[in-house]
């Protein structure tokens, strides 16, 4: 019998050996690999939204609508974006205790984890302001003269000159801004909230916003100084004509008094 020669493998058999290990190893590194960044990201948004979405239900849904279109007891919420529920609700104005001619700042409810998962089921229903970055709202080296000039222009008709708020028509007023967080007041210029009107980047740019934050910071603080003596609370002419009607005119009339009193002594003698 012949024996049978023994096959020859082909040169290239070794080479698609190796190309077909590698590749079953990067399938199988596929299958069981962490997943990225980019994916964690999505996975911790979409929970997030979730997670929102329970809260809205339970606080929010009553008054604007269970998906966000809003009520006749509240506006829609579609586009508002992250940093108008991050303002409302982390300054404890939402929830709403009850309808009024304006909304008053409480106690905060939520917690910022919540808040978060509120903001971002907010804003997944439309596009709109986000919330600001530590960056854009750190006063630190911005031109607090500049922003003094920016809020006497664009502010101080219904805030008062150092912030301190006052009255509008109708029951409204402007609060004060004393003590409020730098992002709030950020946000609040972002979104225009209840009677105050909105300064997005087109308008205001970020860098603006930063000087305001700084000169809201300085102008009630220990570092301010006021070369005009007494500021009466920095209330503006309020204070300043109450203070002058109720000393000024008084003194006038004691003064009066005592001329009086003594001219009539003065003719007797």
């Amino acid at each position: 019998m012949k024996k049978l020669s023994a096959r020859r493998r082909h040169p290239l058999a070794a080479v698609v050996v190796l190309l077909l290990a590698l590749a079953a190893t990067g399938g199988l590194y596929a299958a069981f690999a962490p997943a990225s960044k980019a994916q964690a990201d999505d996975t911790a948004q979409s929970l997030a939204i979730d997670e929102g979405k329970k809260l809205y239900s339970v606080g929010c849904a009553s008054c604007h609508g269970t998906g966000g279109q809003g009520t006749t007891d509240g506006p829609s919420l579609v586009g508002v974006g992250s940093a108008a529920v991050d303002f409302q609700v982390g300054t404890g104005r939402m929830p709403a205790q009850q309808p009024g001619a304006q909304v008053p700042k409480k106690k905060v409810i939520y917690t910022q984890a919540e808040i978060d998962q509120l903001a971002a089921y907010v804003a997944s229903l439309g596009a709109g302001p986000i919330v600001p970055t530590k960056d854009q709202v750190n006063p630190e080296g911005a031109d607090i003269a500049k922003g003094g000039e920016l809020f006497r222009t664009n502010c101080a008709q219904c805030h008062n000159f150092t912030g301190q708020g006052g009255a509008l028509s109708k029951g409204k007023y402007a609060p004060s801004l004393e003590g409020v967080e730098p992002k709030h007041v950020y946000e609040a210029m972002q979104t225009g909230p209840q009677n105050m009107p909105s300064f997005p980047d087109t308008t205001m740019p970020s860098q603006q916003k930063r000087d305001i934050i700084a000169y809201i910071k300085t102008v009630n603080s220990g570092q301010s100084e006021n070369p005009g003596g007494l500021e009466l609370g920095g209330l503006g002419p309020v204070s300043e004509g109450l203070f002058a009607w109720i000393f000024g005119l008084g003194a006038l009339i004691a003064v009066a008094v005592w001329v009086a009193a003594h001219t009539a002594k003065a003719k007797k003698s």
